[in-house]
């Protein structure tokens, strides 16, 4: 009876999602947690997108415009993401949920307008061009090569994912093997493309900690903003870990529905709406079993691995590239490096480190595809097509896969095509979508867990940070907008 008591006790005290627009949560035990070497891989598609934007394109660019002095931005870009991507892994581990439904479940139009900003942020394919682009620095082709590779290689992603059984499964694989190759190469280039003044310049240049570099001919508040929503993931990819977390079957994500194949798997056309769990002994004990392995899995896999190849790639840049030296914004500055590399080097590992690019580039691109549509197809799923038992959530994602590959090839046709101003432009909306919901987050984790779980301490506090930080920069990039459009400036 005690325990009947205790146990309607914890009910009535756990928060109630708001269930105006949404099925409200249902009671549901949390699984059991797993050892960590069964969900390593979970961060390796973030990462994987992470490399081919901040830490090969935008973090070595600014480092041929300024050096060095900014790479604290970098490092504190990675560790506020850190903090971000475990905030939005705290809900659905516990819920099951995607962030997103969660902000949606406070106010509707949250589900709709990040699809806006994610597609807004996504539609241009930088990386794919970005990709072909430095697969013809490594075959010396020419540049009209670039336009039919670029389409060729957003339809072989398309048809990569149409044709996987389980997507996450298959995604995560070629992820994996393509972050394998470039750490490869990356660990080489340690050892033959950098010297020890750089390094040293790089210990000394921490001693700027603080300073921004502004109003540097070159380097625009769209790229600076753009560099620290990418010095990680940046923007949607960041919500999107919701998503990957839940296909992997962590925690409360056991119990939901995954994306397949429409054509060689087993669809289910149930929306993703969650459970919540009673803060039980037992419940509470598998808690902290997931929440301490998603921390050391996201830490490993995510901020180390990914801080390093920032760093290494910089300094790479900083080696070969004389600051100031390349002042377009296209890809000239990493042909610049290649051309280096061959007199520094050989010609062999020229080909490499351009591989390498083209290996983080594609990733990337993959990457974005998937995240963006995995977004858009689950909250289309569950407030726009909950009742459709012929839209699965399945068959809505691989509608938007081939929708942004066709736009894509189109805005490309169409000649916007310089893929270091398309990657800027999606990175520099990215630190417009960050700065919203880290507060979002907040508010979230405070509001819809129970009080056990909830975000509080030295991470609250770093969320606050992350708020303040993303909006100071965008504030920046609106203003300086304003002054070069309106005022003239």
């Amino acid at each position: 009876m005690a325990d009947l008591v205790g146990r309607s006790e914890e009910r009535a005290h756990a928060p109630r999602s708001p269930s105006d627009t949404l099925p409200p949560m249902e009671f549901r035990d949390l699984p059991e947690p797993v050892p960590l070497r069964r969900i390593v891989g979970a961060s390796v598609i973030i990462l994987a997108t992470a490399i081919g934007s901040g830490e090969f394109v935008l973090w070595p660019y600014i480092t041929t415009q300024v050096g060095l002095v900014f790479m604290w931005g970098a490092i504190l870009g990675f560790a506020i993401q850190f903090f971000i991507n475990m905030e939005i892994e705290r809900y659905t581990l516990a819920t099951g949920e995607s962030v997103v439904t969660g902000f949606a479940r406070y106010w509707k139009p949250w589900w709709w307008l990040f699809i806006i900003m994610a597609l807004g942020q996504n539609f241009w394919p930088g990386w794919a061009t970005g990709a072909a682009t430095t697969l013809t620095f490594a075959f010396d082709i020419g540049e009209g090569a670039i336009l039919p590779i670029t389409i060729l290689g957003l339809i072989s992603i398309g048809v990569a994912l149409t044709v996987s059984p389980v997507v996450y499964q298959t995604v995560e694989k070629i992820q994996a093997a393509m972050v394998i190759c470039i750490m490869a190469i990356v660990i080489i280039g340690v050892f033959v493309a950098t010297s020890a003044e750089a390094w040293g310049t790089l210990l000394t240049d921490f001693s700027n900690v603080g300073r921004v570099p502004l109003n540097i001919e070159g380097l625009s508040i769209a790229a600076i903003l753009g560099a620290l929503a990418f010095a990680g993931a940046g923007g949607a990819n960041n919500l999107v870990q919701s998503n990957y977390i839940r296909d992997k079957g962590m925690g409360m994500g056991q119990n939901m529905p995954r994306l397949v194949s429409p054509i060689t798997g087993e669809d289910q056309a149930a929306p993703s709406t969650g459970y919540i769990f009673e803060t039980n002994v037992t419940n509470m004990r598998r808690w902290n079993g997931w929440w301490r392995v998603a921390n050391i899995e996201q830490f490993l896999i995510f901020f180390l691995i990914g801080v390093v190849t920032l760093i290494i790639f910089s300094v790479i840049a900083f080696t070969l590239v004389p600051q100031g030296a390349v002042d377009t914004d296209d890809f000239t500055f990493i042909q610049f490096q290649g051309d280096a590399l061959v007199e520094r080097v050989g010609g062999w590992f020229a080909f490499l480190f351009f591989m390498a690019g083209t290996f983080a580039l594609f990733s990337t691109n993959l990457g974005i595809i998937d995240y963006t549509c995995r977004l858009a197809a689950d909250q289309l799923k569950i407030h726009a097509l909950s009742r459709s038992s012929f839209f699965s959530e399945s068959k809505i994602y691989f509608g938007l896969v081939w929708m942004m590959i066709v736009v894509g090839a189109s805005i490309l046709l169409l000649g916007l095509n310089q893929p270091l101003i398309l990657v800027i432009i999606a990175s520099s909306i990215a630190g417009v979508m960050m700065f919203i919901y880290s507060f979002l987050l907040i508010r979230l984790n405070q509001r819809a867990l129970p009080e056990a779980i909830k975000i509080k301490g030295y991470r609250l506090v770093v969320m606050w940070i992350s708020f303040l930080f993303f909006g100071f920069f965008t504030v920046l990039l609106v203003w300086d907008q304003i002054s070069a459009n309106l005022l003239g400036g």
